[in-house]
């Protein structure tokens, strides 16, 4: 009978089949030890995490504060792993996940630790292992990084961001050549030979993750690895059509009338510098009725302009009055180097952000800063240009 819940009734599956030949195919050129594709998981984090796993029965896995598809689907798929490992596993995420991923396999059991505290911190409290996912500092997590910061069991980091927090985990899985924490994750369970216990629900969680962190497979996705992952996901029955309609296509009146709004009203394009900016204040988001994933994708979509190379929205946090930024770029246009030196944030080449402590004003300026150091960046690499070429 097949393990992997392909739902195939015969002894010998034909999805588990097609997964064992890859891995065939993987010895046949001397990579046995490791996967197709770019993407290397090293031996020896493998090894003590499958001893913290074996040792643990209690297990806590976070992600992220306001966290998208790739945070909660990482998330959901590990917590479905865990259980079915006989581990009592629980999902805590610092906030509630955004209303456009509350469909997904198992969210309903999500403990959220704004809303409650006790029970966030005795989870935390009784916790023999704490999975951190798709975070790279406990900063990211708000208030609930303190208690995780306390903590006296091992935790285990796996995530694609750069510069990961040092001293913090037991266990580091970091790859920023990840297209998603959910790809590096499969890799990750792939090595440890739990790929028999990702089943379909957990399939679907981890599409919707390598899915939406790619913008829809438009950009961090071009290794052949990142298909065969995707391929494998399939195989598992996924609703693909409908996954992606939901993760990628699914708007509610109120948020697709603020994106019309926001590229209608406030979207500016910079055709020297190939830029566009879009900035919302709160006046703008409490007059179209916001809430939290409503500005989801908005971002992307200046990148139609054939014009536009690089786009960023700045919006104002209806709670903080902090600036969020979130930037996307084609090509090799890196948006995690303007979001480090100048909004305090980072990310990946073609996906990034930030949170900016000033006004929106401020934040804008700061835009335009971006834009004359960029233009005298390319004047002194043309003036350079012209004395070699003289």
């Amino acid at each position: 009978m097949c393990l992997s819940k392909h739902g195939q009734s015969q002894k010998k599956c034909y999805f588990c089949a097609i997964d064992l030949s890859i891995t065939m195919v993987n010895k046949a050129v001397g990579k046995a030890r490791h996967p197709i594709g770019e993407l290397i998981v090293a031996d020896a984090a493998i090894e003590q995490l499958d001893a913290l796993l074996a040792g643990a029965q209690r297990v806590v896995v976070t992600c992220h504060k306001s966290p998208d598809g790739d945070a909660l689907g990482s998330s959901l798929a590990l917590q479905t792993v865990l259980r079915k490992m006989g581990k009592t596993a629980v999902v805590l995420t610092p906030d509630m996940p955004p209303r456009g991923l509350q469909w997904l396999p198992g969210v309903s059991g999500v403990v959220t630790y704004s809303r409650d505290e006790v029970r966030g911190q005795q989870l935390l409290a009784d916790a023999q292992l704490v999975m951190c996912l798709d975070y790279n500092a406990l900063s990211r997590l708000d208030r609930m990084g303190d208690a995780v910061a306390q903590l006296s069991c091992p935790r285990v980091l796996i995530d694609h961001h750069l510069n990961p927090q040092p001293g913090v985990w037991a266990v580091e899985f970091s790859a920023p050549e990840a297209s998603s924490t959910c790809e590096l994750l499969y890799r990750v369970l792939q090595r440890l030979g739990l790929l028999r216990l990702v089943d379909r629900r957990a399939a679907t969680c981890l599409y919707v993750g390598m899915a939406t962190d790619t913008g829809g497979f438009a950009y961090s996705c071009s290794s052949p690895g990142f298909y065969q992952v995707v391929a494998s996901l399939m195989r598992r029955g996924i609703a693909q059509a409908e996954i992606y309609h939901r993760a990628i296509n699914t708007f509610s009146e109120a948020s697709l009338r603020l994106q019309g709004f926001a590229l209608s009203q406030r979207m500016q394009i910079f055709p020297a510098s190939g830029a566009s900016l879009i900035a919302l204040s709160r006046d703008d988001l409490l007059q179209h009725g916001y809430r939290k994933g409503d500005t989801e994708t908005l971002v992307n979509k200046p990148l139609a302009i054939p014009e536009v190379t690089w786009s960023t929205l700045l919006r104002e946090d209806i709670d903080t009055g902090k600036v969020k930024v979130s930037c996307r770029s084609q090509g090799d246009f890196s948006v995690s180097d303007l979001c480090a030196r100048y909004f305090n944030g980072g990310g990946h080449t073609n996906a990034a952000g930030g949170d900016y402590e000033g006004t929106l004003e401020q934040a804008v300026n700061v835009f335009h800063q971006i834009l004359a150091d960029l233009a005298q960046a390319k004047l002194v690499s043309h003036s350079e240009d012209d004395v070699e070429g003289f």
